[in-house]
C-alpha cells in the first residue's frame, strides 16, 4: 500500500507537472492592484490511497459538517466502533477514519509549502494544520509554518473557529499568504492556522485541511469574514467559474476558469443557484418531486427526504433501514437500480444525471461483505438535501459563480 510519504510525494510531482505546463497568474497585492493577465488553470484530485469507505463515518462526518446532534442510532454506532478499537488496539478490527477520498495539493507560502487540501463546495474556510497546532493533535498531517514563509503576515486579532453538532471544534489564528492552486496564485489570502483541531480531524491522517469553495458569506474568521481563495482569483480568470470532474475509485480533476469540452459529452444543463445560505444550492427533480438541495464535494454520500429514499430501496429485494448501522443497508449482492435526477427543467427543458446503481453500493457493513450500506440516505436529521461525491462523480460539474448557477453535464463513466 501506497504510504502517507509516497502519496505527498505525488501529490507534489503532479502539482510541479501542472504548474510547468501551464502559465500561472499572481492575483492581489498590498495595494489591491492586478496582473493585467487572465488564466484558467487545472488541478488533479487525488483519491486518497488510504481512503476506507464507510457508512456510518460518512454519515457522522455529514452531521458533524452541518452542526447537526447525531441521531441516537448514529451515535451509539459510533461509540462502538471506537470502543472496540481503543479495546483491541488492531487497525484492522474497526475501521480508521481516512474519510476524505479527494486530495488536491495546493502551494502556501514563500518558499511554496505544499500540503494535501479537500476542496469543499459546502464549506468556506481555508483552513490548515500548523506548526500552530499541538503536537498531540497532529497525527501525521503535513503542516504550514507561517514563520519559514516571508509572504506571511498575521491578520492582527483575527479568529475562526468552526463548531460541530457533538460539541467539538477547530479553531484558530490568521494569517494572509500566498496561495496557489494549479499554478493560479493569490497573494495575501486568507490562511486559517489551527490552533485547535476536532478529533475527527486529528484521525484523518492524509488531509492537512480544507480549501473551502462556498461562497464568503459564510467564512468564519472574526471580527472581519475573509473572501475564500475562488472569489479572490474570479474576477481575474479567463471564465468566473470552476468545474469539478471527480470519478469513481479513480483521480479525478478541478479545472479554474474554463469548461473542458473534452470532459463530457452532450450539453450542459444549468440550473440557477440559490446563494443565501452561502451553499451551491439548487432545485432538482427526482420523480416528479422537486427538491432543493445542495452540491458538495465535501460531502460523501447523498441526502433526500424520506419519501425519495424509501421509494428507491423498496425496489431492492432485502433493503430495509438497519439502526446497528444507523443507514439503509442491502445485501451486497443486489443488482441496485440506477438513480437519476433532472436540473435545469422548467421552459428550459433541462437534462438528466443518472447514478449508476454501482455508485449507491457503497461499501460492506462489516468484514463479511454480505450486507453493504447505501450511498442514498435520508436527509431528515441534518435538515438540508445534500448531493454529495455520490452523485457529483457521476456527472461534469460547473461551479458557475459570475452568473450563480451551476450546469450539469453527462459524461464517459
Amino acid at each position: 500500500m501506497q504510504t502517507f510519504g509516497t502519496f505527498l510525494v505525488s501529490l507534489v510531482a503532479a502539482s510541479s507537472a501542472l504548474a510547468a505546463s501551464i502559465p500561472g497568474t499572481r492575483i492581489g497585492t498590498p495595494a489591491g492592484t492586478t496582473s493585467q493577465r487572465t488564466n484558467s488553470v487545472s488541478i488533479p484530485a487525488i483519491r486518497n490511497p488510504n481512503f476506507r469507505a464507510h457508512g456510518p463515518l460518512a454519515q457522522a462526518k455529514a452531521h458533524r459538517k452541518f452542526g447537526k446532534p447525531l441521531p441516537a442510532d448514529l451515535e451509539r454506532v459510533l461509540s462502538k466502533i471506537w470502543s472496540s478499537k481503543r479495546d483491541s488496539g488492531s487497525v484492522t478490527a474497526s475501521p480508521r477514519q481516512q474519510d476524505t477520498e479527494y486530495l488536491c495539493p495546493v502551494q502556501i507560502g514563500s518558499p511554496a509549502q505544499t500540503l494535501p487540501l479537500d476542496f469543499d463546495t459546502g464549506s468556506s474556510d481555508l483552513w490548515v494544520f500548523s506548526t500552530d497546532t499541538p503536537r498531540s493533535e497532529v497525527n501525521g498531517q503535513t503542516v504550514y509554518d507561517a514563520s519559514s514563509s516571508s509572504s506571511a503576515k498575521r491578520l492582527s486579532g483575527a479568529t475562526w473557529k468552526i463548531s460541530y453538532g457533538d460539541g467539538s471544534s477547530s479553531s484558530g489564528i490568521v494569517y494572509l499568504d500566498t496561495v496557489t492552486v494549479g499554478g493560479l496564485t493569490v497573494s495575501r489570502q486568507a490562511v486559517e492556522a489551527a490552533k485547535q483541531v476536532s478529533s475527527s480531524f486529528s484521525r484523518d491522517t492524509s488531509s492537512s485541511g480544507l480549501l473551502g469553495l462556498a461562497f464568503s458569506s459564510i467564512n468564519t474568521v472574526s471580527p472581519n469574514q475573509q473572501k475564500t481563495f475562488f472569489d479572490n482569483a474570479m474576477p481575474h480568470l479567463d471564465a468566473p467559474l470552476f468545474t469539478a470532474d471527480l470519478k469513481h475509485n479513480a483521480d479525478g480533476r478541478y479545472n479554474f476558469g474554463y469548461i473542458d469540452k473534452s470532459a463530457y459529452t452532450g450539453s450542459i444543463s444549468y440550473t440557477p443557484v440559490d446563494n443565501s445560505q452561502g451553499f451551491w444550492g439548487f432545485t432538482a427533480t427526482v420523480d416528479g418531486t422537486d427538491v432543493t438541495g445542495i452540491a458538495d464535494t465535501g460531502t460523501t454520500l447523498i441526502y433526500l427526504p424520506d419519501s425519495i429514499v424509501t421509494s428507491y430501496y423498496s425496489q431492492v429485494s432485502g433493503a430495509r433501514y438497519d439502526s446497528s448501522n444507523a443507514g439503509y443497508i442491502f445485501p451486497c449482492g443486489s443488482s441496485m437500480p440506477d438513480f437519476s435526477f433532472n436540473v435545469g427543467g422548467g421552459g428550459g427543458g433541462g437534462g438528466t444525471v443518472t447514478v449508476p446503481g454501482s455508485y449507491v453500493n457503497f461499501a460492506p457493513t462489516d468484514q463479511t461483505g454480505q450486507t453493504c450500506f447505501g450511498g442514498l440516505q435520508s436527509d431528515s436529521s441534518i435538515g438540508i438535501s445534500i448531493f454529495g461525491d455520490i452523485a457529483l462523480k457521476a456527472a461534469f460539474v460547473v461551479f458557475d459563480g459570475g452568473n450563480k448557477q451551476l450546469g450539469w453535464a453527462a459524461k464517459n463513466l
